[in-house]
Order: structure tokens, then C-alpha cells, then sequence
């Protein structure tokens, strides 16, 4: 029941409502028994430094933020956490003694699920499609994973420049015209390959990223951030190669985790949120 102790969570963004996490954060907090309430706050871009404004004016206990204020709304924070400072945006909003914190939790999002599957990451190479928003979440957790190497296939080498830029102190890191004969044969010696790219994202489901499956001699992660449709073709191709196969709703719930833990300081009731986004997909 809310009432007038109820600690109030929202989302920004514009649009949001086809946003998961009000499911996934209510079911949470109701599984904890928690007096908090996670809601959807749609802002248009134009009126973002109002609503953050408001946003502490009406004593909100935190936030995720989502397309297009992930990059906007940093200015308007106190404190940016490393992993804000890294992917260079903020998917968390922390609400602590008058002033805003901001993280970003997609990073171990990312990672978490490829853990969970028993894939180690040290030491290996990786292919990623595409150099979108996504990518440097992605980049950052496989640099504080211990990786040895990540290669980047784009259509444009100067969209990659400057995460490539950003991440070369780190860890080898290049980008390469996809497709390509030259991004084939790194290809052949990755290990995980990671689709960052909306190919076959829903409505397109019958489309998929141009992959030469016959390249990889030996059985590696296939790794898609999308994940309506569930299983995309990139992943089905993948399967009938006999490649263990990862799609995008674990990195959405085990990003909303780690939120939940830094707003409320308990571990996350991952369990009930896999299965309040599985009910949504029925």
C-alpha cells in the first residue's frame, strides 16, 4: 500500500512507455516487502533540468534513466560514480542527503549473465558489432573482466574513434571495417561476439547481422543485447552452430540489480524480476 512513508523510484526518459523496469522493480520491492514504488516518468528532452529539479524538490529516493537523457542529465548530478565516468553515461540515480549520485549499472549488466553461463572472460578475445550507445557499456565491463583483446566491427571506423580512443590506455582495443576479409580473420580467433547492433531487433525480426558462421573452428559465446524477439536470428544462426547462445534480457534485468542494490543497499531479488519480465512476454 502506498502511503506517506512510501520511498518514491521513477524512470526518465521520452518516450517510456514501453519501459520492463516497473515491472521488474515492483516485483522487487514487493518481494522484500519494501515500502518503495518504482514509476514512470516521461520528459521530454527539453524539460530535463526541470524535472530534475523537482525530481529532488519531491524527495524521490533515486531513478534510472533512460534514451535520450542517459548523456544529457550528467551535468545536473553532484557525483558521478567511475562506472558513470567510463561508459560516459548514467543509467542510475542515487538520492542521498540532498544530492544526486549517478552510476551506471549496465556495464556489470552486461557481464553478469555471461558469468552466469560459466564463460570466463580473462584473457580472451572479443568480437563486437557495432560502436552504438551500448557499446561502451559493453567495452568497460570487458576491460574490468581481464580481457585480452576487443575488436570492433562497424560500417564507419570514424563512429568508432572515439571509443576506441577512450579504452587503448586499457586494453587492446581496434576498430575494422565489417564486413570485411580483415575483421573475418580476427573472427576467426575470438571467443564471445557480442551484437550491439539493432539487427533483427523487433519489428525487423527477419533480418540478422551479416556473420560468416564457418569462420570459428571452435565453439564460442554468441551474445545479442537484444531481446524482443527473445531468440533473434543472429542467435538462432548461432544455435544451429552449436555455439552457446546469450540474448539481451538478462543484461536489462541484471542492470535493474545492481540498481536496486544501490538504492535500497540489499542484494537484488534477481529470481522474481527474470520472472516479471518472462510474464510480460507471454
Amino acid at each position: 500500500m502506498i502511503t506517506g512513508k512510501t520511498k518514491c523510484i521513477g524512470i526518465l526518459g521520452w518516450p517510456v512507455e514501453h519501459s520492463m523496469s516497473p515491472l521488474m522493480q515492483n516485483a522487487a520491492f514487493a518481494a522484500n516487502e519494501l515500502n518503495y514504488v518504482y514509476i514512470p516518468m516521461p520528459v521530454h528532452p527539453d524539460q530535463l533540468a526541470t524535472a530534475i529539479s523537482g525530481f529532488k524538490a519531491l524527495g524521490f529516493a533515486g531513478a534510472n534513466v533512460t534514451i535520450p537523457h542517459k548523456i544529457a542529465v550528467m551535468p545536473y548530478l553532484d557525483e558521478l560514480d567511475r562506472s558513470a565516468k567510463m561508459v560516459g553515461a548514467v543509467n542510475t540515480i542515487v538520492a542521498k542527503d540532498n544530492k544526486l549520485y549517478g552510476y551506471n549499472t549496465d556495464a556489470i549488466g552486461f557481464v553478469q549473465p555471461l558469468l552466469k553461463q560459466g564463460v570466463s572472460l580473462t584473457g580472451k578475445n572479443i568480437g563486437l558489432l557495432g560502436a552504438g550507445g551500448a557499446a561502451r557499456a559493453v567495452v568497460w565491463g570487458l576491460i574490468e573482466q581481464g580481457v585480452a583483446e576487443i575488436t570492433i566491427g562497424v560500417r564507419s571506423i570514424e563512429k568508432a574513434r572515439e571509443l576506441v580512443d577512450i579504452f587503448s590506455p586499457l586494453v587492446k582495443i581496434q576498430a575494422i571495417q565489417w564486413p570485411s576479409d580483415e575483421f573475418n580473420e580476427k573472427l576467426r580467433y575470438c571467443h564471445v561476439l557480442v551484437n550491439s547492433t539493432p539487427i533483427g531487433m523487433y519489428p525487423h525480426i527477419d533480418t540478422e547481422p551479416p556473420v560468416d558462421w564457418s569462420l570459428f573452428t571452435n565453439r564460442i559465446t554468441a551474445y545479442d543485447l537484444i531481446y524482443t524477439p527473445p531468440k533473434t536470428n543472429f542467435l538462432k544462426t548461432a544455435e544451429r552452430f552449436n555455439h552457446l547462445i546469450i540474448n539481451g534480457a538478462g543484461m536489462l534485468v541484471e542492470q535493474g540489480a545492481a540498481a536496486f542494490t544501490l538504492w535500497t543497499g540489499l542484494p537484488a531479488p534477481v529470481d522474481i524480476m527474470y520472472q516479471a519480465l518472462q510474464n510480460t512476454e507471454k
